[in-house]
């Protein structure tokens, strides 16, 4: 059965008074394009999180984010620099001799300095939280390929409801095509008879042309060709590949059809 591109996925774990959790979102797009976003010491985990999103998605775009909150935060920990904090106060403490200027430099006017303090990346290196973030990451990308199946399953079931209502009307119109080139003929010789009324000068020559254009007005080719695509079109939707170029070129087809009757 055809799979959406649509999907979510949520997963959240804890460990050593740490909170994980790891959240997958799949939208529409023309090729798979997937973002990991999680934290710089857990890189090492990018690669295998992006072949976990493989396993099950062929297009869409899909972003997975993990997020650490507890003992462990997001592996940033603030750090003072402070050497430069010294070299911020001296040159401070000169500024002012020098411009005799009044004040004092306090904790408030250091802090204001955006190097002073700064967040870094602490180093994750326990294993059995890496395994963790790995096996939530996997379940996770698992939630969301099977909302993409689930709502792939409606999707397929309205397509192939449209479909039938199209095979219905097909249907009908079979019934009258037998009676569609004797009728176009006794139509169109009606038409050159009151154009001409009785003096037709080649009998058989205007009937051999009524006959050659009434011959033009059966379809019963595009008939057999559109049932033909019809049913190539339910069992393509039936597929759990891709199949949206091979949809989009049977519709194309069927609309030609379709015009052409």
């Amino acid at each position: 059965m055809i799979t959406s591109m649509t999907g979510f996925g949520r997963r959240q774990g804890t460990y050593a008074e740490t909170t994980i959790t790891i959240e997958v979102r799949s939208v529409n797009h023309r090729f798979l394009e997937i973002s990991i976003r999680l934290p710089k010491s857990m890189g090492g985990l990018e690669e295998i999180l992006k072949k976990a999103v493989q396993q099950y998605c062929a297009r869409g775009r899909v972003d997975l984010t993990v997020v650490i909150q507890g003992a462990r935060g997001n592996g940033r920990v603030p750090q003072l620099d402070e050497s430069l904090a010294k070299h911020y106060h001296h040159t401070l403490r000169a500024l002012q001799r020098t411009l005799k200027l009044k004040g004092s430099i306090d904790i408030a006017m250091m802090a204001g300095f955006r190097d002073v303090i700064v967040l870094s990346e602490q180093s994750t290196d326990d294993p059995k939280l890496f395994k963790l973030v790995e096996q939530l990451g996997a379940k996770a990308v698992r939630d969301m390929a099977t909302m993409r199946k689930k709502e792939g399953g409606l999707l397929a079931k309205d397509i192939l409801c449209r479909l039938a209502c199209v095979r219905t009307g097909k249907t009908v119109i079979a019934g009258r095509a037998s009676s569609v080139t004797q009728e176009a003929f006794d139509r169109m010789k009606l038409r050159v008879e009151k154009l001409l009324g009785e003096t037709i000068p080649d009998l058989p020559r205007l009937n051999q042309e009524l006959a050659i254009y009434a011959d033009r007005c059966d379809i019963t080719e595009e008939l057999v060709r559109l049932d033909a695509h019809m049913v190539q079109f339910e069992q393509a939707v039936q597929h759990s590949e891709p199949v949206g170029k091979t949809l989009d070129f049977l519709l194309q087809e069927m609309g030609r059809e379709v015009n052409t009757i």
